[in-house]
């Protein structure tokens, strides 16, 4: 496969998604820059904004299985992972099979991730880190391509479990879910309330899927990108002599080394959908904030001050000022 293909294959794939999800342009690039670098993404928003819905429409339009996980304060592990059960056969014989859980798909929904138990959200989180599944101490791999979209509702927090740092951490993306514009409005009332229903066409297959997956991770990366991506990371650490004064001052601990991979491969995505042969220093700027702002830790003077992670990021871009080599990428 060719960038040239990969672009308009996913390009094909958003227009598809277009004919169902309304508006959110930017939403879908996102869950795209995350598919093609086979991470895994976190979106926060208010319920009824079609989060569930982007994802049956991605995986209608790849032909691939998903799977649709509602997160409950009773939920357990092996109902993520699956378990094993009794079976008895034609012959009378019993013997003991592995019933695969919702987490072996290839596209998977965590919806409302931060209702369940922490013991529960180890257990799916792990599944997402190691892409395989232990039960009865034998070790399953996931289905290839693997991708979780996870959700979480920030209006009701009361009798929720927010995932720890360590865990978001485990997510390459987090991205907040805007309300849509009155125009969009109007035409998600004209497509959902009348008698016909656009249902998207598949335009690309697991395997066709894997060779981009594979593509992305060639895409070139000039050193002084990769550098900047550092440098960028570096700076969202209080004790840092580059760290601007509101990390300073609302910071506790910066983004981890995987803020650094997540800015390289969502850069990597960013650069291959526009059809550029390698990663340029905007590609890296423009993914600052989904890549880092899950990634920091901050204190309650922030929440007090009213100042949000993306302004802590914003004030780190400007802190870190774009190198005067390279070449800038399309918008």
């Amino acid at each position: 496969m060719t960038p040239e293909q990969c672009a308009e294959t996913a390009a094909a794939i958003r227009t598809e998604i277009g004919k169902v999800i309304v508006g959110q342009a930017a939403l879908v690039d996102e869950v795209l820059h995350c598919l093609l670098a086979e991470g895994h993404i976190l979106l926060e928003g208010v319920p009824g904004l079609g989060k569930t819905m982007l994802l049956k429409t991605l995986a209608e339009s790849l032909d691939m299985p998903w799977s649709r996980i509602q997160f409950t304060p009773d939920l357990m592990p092996a109902d993520i992972v699956g378990t094993q059960i009794l079976h008895q056969g034609a012959d009378g014989a019993r013997e003991l099979q592995f019933r695969p859980g919702p987490i072996t798909a290839n596209l998977v929904l965590a919806d409302e991730v931060n209702r369940a138990t922490p013991k529960t959200q180890a257990a799916m989180l792990e599944a997402m880190q190691e892409r395989a599944v232990t039960v009865a101490g034998e070790t399953r791999p996931l289905p290839r391509p693997f991708m979780v979209m996870a959700t979480q509702n920030p209006l009701e927090m009361e009798g929720t479990y927010p995932l720890p740092e360590a865990q978001l951490d485990r997510f390459l993306l987090k991205v907040l879910v805007p309300f849509p514009s009155a125009e969009d409005l109007v035409t998600v009332i004209e497509r959902t309330t009348g008698a016909a229903t656009a249902s998207p066409t598949p335009v690309c297959d697991a395997e066709r899927l894997r060779q981009m997956i594979a593509l992305t991770r060639e895409v070139p990366v000039p050193d002084h990108v990769v550098r900047h991506a550092v440098d960028l990371v570096v700076a969202s650490h209080p004790d840092s002599p580059t760290a601007p004064e509101t990390v300073r001052r609302y910071v506790r601990f910066g983004a981890s080394p995987r803020g650094v991979q997540a800015l390289i491969l969502a850069g990597k995505a960013r650069a291959l959908m526009a059809g550029r042969p390698s990663v340029a220093i905007d590609d890296v700027r423009a993914m600052a904030a989904p890549a880092l702002r899950h990634r920091l830790v901050v204190g309650y003077e922030a929440t007090a001050d009213g100042r949000s992670p993306d302004d802590l990021v914003g004030a780190v871009l400007e802190q870190v000022g774009e190198p005067r080599s390279g070449v800038r990428g399309a918008p």
